[in-house]
């Protein structure tokens, strides 16, 4: 496998992970739709390490406007969760799943409000090439977020939800990001060994409800 050195901390923290060490939700023993996201590490010659994520489009009925990982339901046609995650993130990006380096999926975890079972799949993007937001009427735009603007402290944050939600949340390239999307990331970024202190006081309310 040809990762760089950076990244060989994060695949030896996540080869035996449990869902638990992801999510406080574990997935039911039957029953949910499948899905999958795609977590696609690369390396910018200008900005270093980073992780590739999309932007919803404003006016979707859920998740509007949301940052998220590339990725969506699982088709039958697919032949199982990477299949689906590299498939819809080709669909929304460009993507070229030839220039992409599946590492290992991660455990499965669940999302209680929208009844989905999500596979993250982990990847390094050997061979990058250009991306952009190939349907406007689901993606608004797409970035590759560096690591070093995620693990700054003045870019984290707590996010309060009017339910009551308080969750992690990182303020990057014009975004919020939050809920399962910030959930990951902060994992991931621990995982790494790449987290640095923060101030978890520091909180930032949305009004976002779909």
């Amino acid at each position: 496998m040809s990762v760089p050195d950076w990244l060989q901390p994060l695949i030896v923290a996540s080869e035996a992970l449990d869902a638990e060490e992801l999510t406080r939700f574990a997935p039911p023993e039957s029953g949910g739709r499948h899905s999958a996201v795609l977590i696609l590490f690369g390396e910018h010659e200008a900005h270093g390490p980073d992780v590739l994520l999309i932007q919803r489009a404003p006016d979707m009925r859920s998740h509007a406007g949301q940052p998220a990982f590339p990725g969506g339901a699982q088709d039958p046609e697919d032949a199982g969760p990477v299949a689906a995650a590299l498939r819809e993130a080709h669909e929304e990006t460009g993507l070229d799943p030839s220039g992409v380096e599946v590492i290992h999926p991660l455990p499965e975890v669940w999302l209680p409000p929208s009844g989905f079972v999500v596979t993250p799949v982990l990847a390094w993007w050997e061979r990058p090439t250009p991306v952009s937001a190939m349907d406007p009427a689901e993606v608004s735009a797409v970035h590759r977020v560096a690591i070093r603007d995620l693990v700054d402290p003045a870019n984290r944050v707590s996010v309060r939800h009017p339910s009551g939600y308080v969750g992690m949340g990182f303020q990057v390239a014009g975004m919020l990001v939050w809920g399962f999307t910030a959930l990951l990331l902060d994992r991931i970024l621990a995982l790494g060994g790449w987290e640095l202190p923060w101030d978890t006081e520091r909180i930032v309310d949305i009004g976002w409800s779909g």
